[in-house]
């Protein structure tokens, strides 16, 4: 490495994951051309990396704030192009960042101008990204049916409450209940199947497992909020639909890409059946030349008569919906069951609901500055699909939805006192 050549994160190397850096370079010489790099390893060990060219100014420095990239992984100015633009080394992965205890280490580095980022290394550094600011407190909950994880922020509160619903594929992650965390929320993080000793699947669904989780959450001391929010993405985008219509107590509702009626598995409540299940039907499942599927066009029509007995009866809800649609999802047609969310609303004199739309981003919108995912396998399918977007439209939007979920909550969770923010 050259010593004369140097790398600089700002505000600090040491950061939460949702929050953007500066990036500088000073030492070079006048017009310079350099490559930087960004590489790192998943919690699944799975490798992701990007690269851009850049030309450093009359005074041999760099601010990536103000210089375009003049290409590789993008183009133009992206301050934080090289975490979003990461790719995997294998085809079909996607970025699998799960565990709140250990940070998110990207490594990133200036090189001599060569090909694929592989000249001279110049300087290097390592930004630790991490899920959980200083003072938040992480509890593993096993209380009776209930199996998860609670995110507390430091501080008396009183703090609003969340419950996350990462249900989709089995299992838990703790990226966004972790981070909500961090941003002055109680989030209770449950898992439904697939995690610790529950059965890898359901054949059907209880509501009252969710009726219990909300109790456990109201009960916390630091809870200020008279009622929870909930956050949801994919499948359990309908779950939090149901929670919000047929159970008392929830406020503010957050649906990421899903769809407006009860999909996969039956759905009970008091050991009865509520919603039967909106089926699929795989041969309208489109096979691309490259061998990866588009399942968009494979789900059942929920407007159909026949299945009109799946969509959520959502105009029975008394708290407030953020219904979040990306335009290009592969996975839903998230769009249109917005759309038809929001008529039967107004239909029903509702006007209880906000809506985000987003332009050219994908099924997985989350937390941002996470590398962007085109493809990977599909839990149910168990082969990989397409998800829809484009990596620059997609980052966009998870800084804009983030933000915007943040807000609603704070709106529709409203607490006595003011709000507590951890930082790093």
């Amino acid at each position: 490495m050259s010593s004369q050549v140097r790398l600089r994160l700002l505000p600090s190397a040491k950061c939460l994951f949702d929050s953007p850096l500066q990036m500088k370079v000073a030492g070079l010489r006048a017009k310079q051309v350099v490559t930087m790099v960004a590489s790192t390893t998943d919690d699944k060990g799975a490798t992701f990396s990007s690269s851009a060219t850049y030309m450093a100014d009359g005074s041999g420095e760099l601010d990536l704030e103000r210089d375009p990239s003049l290409g590789g992984s993008y183009v133009g100015v992206e301050p934080m192009g090289l975490f979003w633009s990461m790719k995997p080394n294998t085809s079909h992965t996607r970025f699998q960042k799960t565990k709140a205890l250990s940070p998110h280490v990207v490594n990133i580095s200036v090189r001599e101008e060569g090909e694929e980022g592989k000249g001279r290394m110049l300087a290097e550094v390592s930004n630790e990204r991490w899920l959980m600011g200083n003072g938040v407190s992480r509890v593993c909950v096993n209380e009776g049916n209930i199996h998860g994880v609670l995110f507390t922020p430091p501080g008396g509160g009183p703090f609003p409450a969340v419950l996350d619903l990462y249900t989709s594929g089995g299992g838990l992650s703790e990226k966004r209940p972790s981070l909500l965390a961090s941003r002055g929320f109680v989030v209770l993080t449950v898992g439904l199947f697939g995690h610790k000793n529950m059965t890898k699947s359901n054949k059907e669904i209880h509501l009252d497992y969710f009726e219990e989780a909300i109790v456990l959450l109201k009960k916390q001391h630091k809870v200020g909020s008279k009622g929870v929010g909930v956050i949801s993405l994919s499948k359990s985008g309908d779950l939090a639909l149901s929670i919000a219509s047929y159970l008392p107590g929830v406020e503010a509702t957050v649906w990421i890409n899903g769809c407006s009626a009860n999909t996969l598995i039956p759905l009970y409540y008091k050991n009865r059946q509520i919603l039967p299940a909106l089926m699929f039907d795989s041969s309208k499942t489109i096979a691309t030349e490259s061998g990866v599927s588009i399942v968009k066009y494979s789900v059942h029509d929920p407007l159909a008569e026949e299945n009109k007995a799946s969509l959520v009866p959502i105009e029975r809800a008394k708290g407030h919906f953020l219904f979040v649609a990306s335009e290009d999802d592969l996975n839903w047609d998230s769009k249109a069951y917005v759309d038809e969310m929001v008529e039967r609303l107004k239909h029903h004199g509702k006007d209880n609901f906000e809506c985000l739309s987003y332009p050219g981003a994908g099924h997985y919108l989350e937390p941002p500055y996470g590398p962007y995912c085109p493809s990977s396998l599909h839990a149910i399918l168990g082969k990989p699909v397409l998800w829809g977007g484009e990596a620059r439209s997609h980052a966009a939007a998870e800084v804009h939805m983030w933000k915007k979920i943040q807000e609603f909550f704070r709106t529709r969770l409203s607490c006595d006192a003011a709000h507590n923010k951890s930082k790093l």
